[in-house]
């Protein structure tokens, strides 16, 4: 698995055309949207506000990734970090390490994005136990106590830099 994550605006019209093939599961969407509704907030935020990034494996998209920033960066987010939203990884694709080769590429880019940020922030469903156990594998932390969400309750989590 040969993997790197690049900027959106760096993808090709070959990349861009099969990012936008990028599904994931049914029952995932209420969670992380779809590809369409991250492009579409992605190209309608205040510039430098929101960036997205492609994972991709062996030059082809697998899994698609925004980070907020001020004004868009959530209420609950530290206001000296970037938010992570619409972590989507292809359905074709899960179950591989894609999902965690995202997560261990993005400090890095967001670093390179906003060299002044001390970290990323999240929110993930209380009953998403895949993806705790994940984030924790990572070296996130909980910051706080779950909170009702759009969905049902969300755990908040910190990786500071």
């Amino acid at each position: 698995m040969t993997t790197r994550l690049v900027p959106y605006e760096q993808l090709d019209s070959h990349q861009h055309a099969r990012l936008l093939k990028l599904e994931v599961r049914p029952g995932q969407k209420a969670f992380s949207g779809d590809i369409h509704g991250a492009l579409h907030t992605l190209a309608n935020a205040p510039q430098g506000a929101i960036k997205g990034f492609a994972l991709l494996n062996d030059e082809w998209p697998v899994a698609f990734v925004l980070l907020k920033r001020p004004p868009c960066l959530p209420a609950w987010a530290d206001a000296d970090s970037a938010s992570l939203h619409a972590l989507q990884v292809d359905q074709r694709f899960q179950g591989r390490g894609f999902g965690q080769a995202c997560l261990q590429a993005i400090p890095a880019a967001a670093r390179l994005q906003w060299p002044g940020l001390k970290g990323l922030n999240l929110a993930v469903d209380d009953d998403n136990q895949p993806a705790l156990k994940l984030y924790r594998k990572l070296g996130w932390v909980e910051n706080g106590k779950a909170c009702k969400g759009r969905i049902g309750y969300e755990r908040r989590m910190v990786l500071a830099f």
